[in-house]
């Protein structure tokens, strides 16, 4: 009978990973907003996921690629933090987001709460717990 495996992972390094899965998922979730706001914002699937009216998104395309482009911008420099395990860099990124968030939620739709700042404040606490300092050794 084969042993037991033991994970020898420590619960900081579980962190890290859920850190980076979380920041990772944050950064796919931008690159489709990247998508959508760059190339499907005239579609119907666009029209009825923002509840718009195809005069509404005629309006408002050139901004949107806009804002989509920023977004692109979001969506790579956190997929190069996490990838380079830069956790600093990764915070930025996050801190960001929330900021531009924030600002879109009240400015725009509340639902970008949980759509955008609600996963990137969840990456930035697991970041933050996963990077802070452990206890001090006397």
């Amino acid at each position: 009978m084969p042993a037991l495996q033991v994970d020898d992972a420590s619960p900081r390094d579980a962190l890290k990973k859920a850190a980076s899965i979380a920041a990772g998922f944050v950064a796919l979730l931008h690159g489709w907003f990247f998508v959508l706001e760059t190339f499907l914002w005239r579609t119907p699937f666009a029209l009825k996921s923002l509840q718009m009216t195809a005069a509404d998104a005629e309006a408002t395309a050139i901004l949107a690629g806009n804002q989509g482009v920023y977004n692109a911008v979001f969506a790579v420099g956190l997929g190069l933090g996490v990838f380079k395990k830069n956790a600093a860099f990764v915070r930025f990124f996050l801190v960001s987001i929330i900021c531009v968030g924030l600002y879109g939620a009240v400015s725009a739709r509340w639902t970008i709460l949980f759509l955008q700042v609600l996963p990137a404040a969840i990456a930035l606490g697991l970041t933050w717990l996963a990077n802070r300092s452990g206890p001090r050794e006397a």
